[in-house]
């Protein structure tokens, strides 16, 4: 049965001009991609994103403008039976950001490691400064789209 997955993620870009980024090890495989994940029954996709920010940062965030919806056939890389929607927003941080920020990619502290052992899914999160930034700053081909749409309108 094919179904839809709806993915919610946010471009949360710092007064450094610095665009926040996720490195995650997933089932062996390692991404670089924006902040956020799947719509769940009930919700809306702004409230998703903002769950998704205290799930995953403990952040509360404002949720801005919208940036892009996908608008062509995206086959998801871990179910072969789901056709991926993502949709962008802007995020702000409403409070300092807690969670441990790092300076190279997917550099996992022991506690990270150890959730992966169990649970075959860890990340991390870093800035990358604007001048660094571009598409082939995220691993995701929708994310590369709307990292090329953030560098050309912005």
């Amino acid at each position: 049965m094919n179904r839809f997955n709806i993915r919610v993620y946010g471009l949360l870009i710092n007064e450094q001009k610095q665009v926040l980024v996720s490195d995650e090890l997933i089932r062996g495989s390692y991404i670089t991609k924006f902040p956020g994940g799947g719509l769940e029954f009930g919700e809306g996709t702004r409230n998703c994103l903002q769950r998704e920010f205290m799930e995953e940062m403990n952040l509360q965030v404002e949720i801005g403008d919208h940036i892009y919806t996908t608008d062509y056939f995206q086959l998801s890389a871990f179910n072969p039976e789901h056709q991926i929607i993502s949709i962008y927003y802007f995020a702000k941080a409403l409070e300092e950001i807690k969670v441990p920020l790092r300076d190279k990619p997917f550099d996992f502290d022991e506690e990270q490691l150890k959730v992966y052992e169990a649970t075959k899914e860890t990340e991390t999160f870093r800035f990358v400064d604007w001048h660094e930034f571009s598409p082939e700053s995220v691993t995701l081909p929708i994310d590369k789209i709307v990292a090329s749409i953030i560098k050309e309108r912005y």
